[in-house]
């Protein structure tokens, strides 16, 4: 895929002056093995969006800098969320306690479609309200009416992944209606827009779409993002129908030779399934991922995301909430926590996942598996200033015998005090510096009436498994 724009080689010619410098903090950095070592009272100088230096005491704020006082904080690298549809928090708790299908097609997917534009854009203001308070920096989306969630992204300041989703019924013009907004918003909002393509799944995009998909991707160096064996009913389905696994599916399309980033994947066939990754991993480089949303899985009691054999077999597995309508939350933090535990409990082993494994998920493996692990993720120079500073002074997080442990295991999404991204405060001491968030609930508000509305027995797709 096509990388942000280069901050240039660190250290070479003359430093500008910095534009802010947070100092006292403790930070969260790895080692050139990618191994995660804390910084104490660290000071991180920011240059023209990118992390200049993170050093252990340091300078003071020079004049006319910026300044945060990190004291009684952990400086993070910003949390991705690697797959989520943001304009669903609109349709947050509608939709409870029910299978899949049901969830879909009696609910979700009749809904969907009394989508407005305007919906989709205050639901995606709200969704990035949401995760700046809660850490997250950049967020990879799939969905329609996709404008107005690259309009959200730069009103509110955040980095995106952003693709137009589609589906087969809708003919040549889906696919084209994706690339079309893939070329057009790339780069945009100061280069913290990245676009895909997006087609939606295996089993409601065919085989001849997913073929042409992977050749526009590779002629346009734009990454895939797709749902893929969401569950083992999925998988189940799709080898009585075709014969083939959706990941089977995904390799004779040629999509596992592109950029691609599979969403879920709960229901993978380990025996058929593993192999197919594992030599996709070896021939791209690791360009092949998964995005794990552990609380979705809970709600609709799949089975979750075999982190351990995909970690196995090169395949990068960032963390992800998936949509507000599905999960609830957008809540990264608490998925870092959950993929921690559950992760211990289905592989039976209380030593897998550790504290800072999860950390390590939460941070270098997402920025991978969004395709920006050369620019985010770590606390470096040369890295992009996304920093989310967390307070670990709260009675629930003292006192701090293991500070990987009381990151994952104590700490909260509530308790992020400032979120930072390119360098600019989004938010500073947990006030939001950039959405209304009471302007977009008032207005979101009285839209749901003719938002919710299943009178008219349509949906937008059938969902068969």
């Amino acid at each position: 895929m096509t990388p942000p724009p280069s901050p240039g080689p660190a250290g070479l010619g003359t430093p500008g002056p910095a534009d802010l410098v947070v100092t006292g903090c403790t930070a969260l950095t790895h080692d050139p093995r990618g191994e995660i070592v804390f910084v104490d009272d660290a000071t991180i100088v920011v240059r023209d969006g990118v992390i200049a230096s993170v050093t252990a005491g340091g300078p003071q704020a020079p004049p006319g800098a910026g300044h945060v006082d990190g004291r009684g904080t952990v400086a993070l690298p910003g949390l991705v969320n690697c797959h989520t549809h943001t304009p669903m928090v609109a349709l947050r708790g509608l939709a409870e306690d029910l299978p899949a299908h049901a969830w879909f097609n009696d609910w979700i997917w009749p809904v969907e479609s009394n989508l407005t534009e305007r919906v989709v854009g205050l639901g995606a203001r709200l969704a990035c309200a949401e995760m700046i308070r809660g850490g997250v920096t950049t967020f990879a989306d799939h969905y329609f009416a996709m404008d107005e969630v690259a309009a959200a992204t730069r009103e509110s300041g955040l980095r995106a992944v952003l693709g137009q989703a589609y589906f087969s019924t809708q003919g040549p013009e889906g696919r084209a209606a994706s690339l079309d907004f893939a070329l057009r918003q790339r780069g945009a909002a100061d280069g913290r827009i990245t676009t895909c393509l997006a087609p939606h799944a295996p089993y409601t995009v065919d085989e001849a779409d997913l073929a042409a998909t992977a050749e526009l991707a590779g002629e346009h160096g734009l990454l895939v993002h797709i749902h893929a064996a969401e569950n083992r009913e999925q998988t189940a389905n799709s080898l009585a129908r075709h014969g083939r696994t959706p990941i089977e599916i995904l390799e004779r399309a040629g999509l596992l030779d592109t950029d691609v980033l599979l969403a879920h994947v709960t229901g993978l066939d380990s025996a058929r399934d593993l192999p197919v990754l594992r030599r996709a991993a070896e021939r791209t480089g690791g360009r092949v991922a998964v995005a794990s949303a552990p609380r979705g899985y809970l709600k609709f009691g799949w089975d979750t995301t075999p982190v351990r054999a995909l970690r196995e077999a090169g395949v990068p597995v960032g963390l992800a909430t998936d949509g507000a309508a599905s999960n609830n939350t957008l809540d990264v933090w608490e998925s870092m926590t959950l993929t921690a535990l559950v992760q211990k409990s289905v592989e039976r082993d209380p030593t897998w996942l550790t504290a800072r494994q999860a950390l390590d998920h939460a941070t270098l493996q997402s920025a991978r598996a969004v395709g920006l692990g050369d620019a985010i993720g770590s606390l470096a120079a040369g890295r992009r200033a996304d920093i989310v500073l967390v307070d670990v002074t709260g009675p629930h997080t003292q006192p701090v015998h293991d500070l990987a442990a009381t990151l994952v295991h104590s700490a909260r999404s509530g308790d992020v005090r400032t979120t930072i991204v390119a360098g600019r405060i989004l938010m500073r001491d947990r006030e939001l510096l950039t959405l209304d968030v009471p302007g977009i609930v008032g207005e979101l508000s009285g839209l749901l009436t003719e938002l919710v509305d299943r009178s008219h027995g349509k949906r937008i797709q059938e969902y068969e498994g």
